[in-house]
């Protein structure tokens, strides 16, 4: 058996277990932080010398690299001797029990988990966090926190080297997010939790007591009852009519090419999209309302500001940034998963280029000009995009005098796309 027990997030004491040690344990795995917090309360022969320890007593192994550690953990476990590993908080949130449950099943666990990072986080500000998106950046590439940061109002993400206070708050710079900054939850001397802005957040080096960062924007910290856990459930539609967003004359993308592009695009939690030539930024929006971080350029003054207006509309956040492509696309210092390019123009080429070298998945084009289809798609192979597209022609029931209906027919559009790597039989990115 492999007992896994949580410190809750101060590990300085054994009280701050859930429950006592096992009486008997051969073995006892985890960091020296919570080593120490417990070995007084090991028997007497626990810190014995290695080659004197008999199958009653214990042995310590600091956890370093997880492989070794695993081998070490199976080979206590095939000789039948008990195991006992030490970690922070909860060990089924973001922590060992998952490798330990692929290496060895579930059913050779018991976990008795502690309180985690995060609700202790959020018990010190007062605030519930069923709301509150969670991501680890531990390890990780940080550009899915810090989309999720642009995107959602409550986040909080489990931090690691070259991810901490001071890179989030660089990239988060222009949000007016409030970063919490939660060090050395739990010890009642160094324990801090720090309300500060990225740019403040930038400044500062941290060290290494940092628990945990919360992102938050303050004015909609508090939101309604829930009923799931976490990032909100996707929107019961999409392709929304035009009438759901303001726009000038007929300057929208129709919810038919909305819809196509919304399926080329594919966004979700973690992804940042472009809509370049944004216009009333409908496509930002519907981005935005599936999870993605969502960024969209348009060079009127009337525009930028419509678009502020749809964003607020639907509940969501898009950041505007007001200038013509592609000159105001190298101001955008994090490269897109995905690109929507609209409107036309003579600069649509070099455009859609800048677009097709920075994408890290898709860019979709819609063009209503047939002159303009060539030079765009060549732009996407060029950027070793591979590519395809469709001329959308549609027809919508209108009312005629006399309760009878025709059809009337709307603009027809090319849409383009290229993705980076090809799709599937089944249509999914590979």
């Amino acid at each position: 058996m492999i007992t896994v027990i949580g410190m809750g997030p101060a590990h300085t004491a054994p009280a701050h277990t859930p429950t006592p040690l096992p009486e008997r344990t051969a073995l006892l795995v985890g960091a020296r932080r919570h080593l120490d917090a417990v070995r007084p309360h090991l028997p007497a022969n626990a810190n014995a010398a290695p080659d004197t320890h008999t199958d009653t007593d214990t042995t310590e192994l600091v956890l370093g690299p997880l492989a070794p550690a695993l081998d070490t953990i199976a080979d206590h476990v095939d000789r039948g001797l008990p195991v006992t590993v030490l970690a922070s908080g909860d060990p089924g949130f973001f922590g060992i029990v998952r490798a330990l449950a692929d290496r060895f099943g579930p059913g050779l666990l018991d976990v008795r988990p502690g309180v985690s990072s995060v609700a202790a986080a959020f018990s010190r500000l007062g605030l519930p966090w069923d709301d509150a998106v969670v991501v680890s950046a531990h390890g990780r590439d940080p550009r899915t926190a810090v989309n999720l940061c642009r995107a959602h109002p409550k986040v909080a993400v489990l931090t690691g080297p070259g991810a901490g206070p001071a890179e989030l708050g660089a990239a988060l710079a222009d949000t007016g997010r409030t970063l919490v900054v939660a060090s050395a939850l739990g010890d009642p001397e160094r324990e801090r939790v720090e309300p500060v802005t990225p740019a403040e957040a930038a400044a500062r080096d941290w060290g290494t007591a940092v628990s945990l960062v919360l992102c938050l924007d303050e004015r909609r910290a508090l939101g309604g009852a829930r009923t799931v856990a976490g990032i909100p459930a996707r929107p019961a539609g999409w392709a929304l009519p035009e009438e759901a967003f303001a726009f000038r004359d007929s300057m929208i993308t129709k919810f038919e090419v909305r819809a196509l592009a919304l399926a080329r695009l594919a966004p979700g939690p973690g992804d940042l999209v472009w809509d370049v030539g944004a216009g009333s930024g409908s496509v930002a929006v519907e981005c935005a309302r599936l999870g993605a971080a969502a960024v969209a350029v348009e060079k009127d003054l009337d525009g930028a500001e419509r678009i502020r207006g749809n964003a607020a509309s639907h509940g969501v956040d898009v950041r505007v940034v007001r200038g013509a492509a592609p000159g105001a696309l190298a101001g955008l210092a994090d490269d897109p998963d995905a690109v929507f390019v609209g409107g036309g123009g003579r600069e649509l080429p070099e455009i859609v280029a800048v677009c097709a070298r920075r994408a890290r998945r898709a860019v979709v084009v819609a063009l209503a000009a047939l002159d303009r289809v060539p030079a765009a798609r060549a732009a996407l192979t060029d950027a070793g995009l591979v590519c395809d597209g469709v001329l959308l022609q549609s027809s919508r029931l209108a009312p005629l005098p006399g309760e009878v209906t025709r059809l009337a027919a709307t603009n027809p559009v090319f849409l383009l796309w290229g993705l980076r790597t090809p799709v599937s039989s089944e249509g999914v990115v590979q």
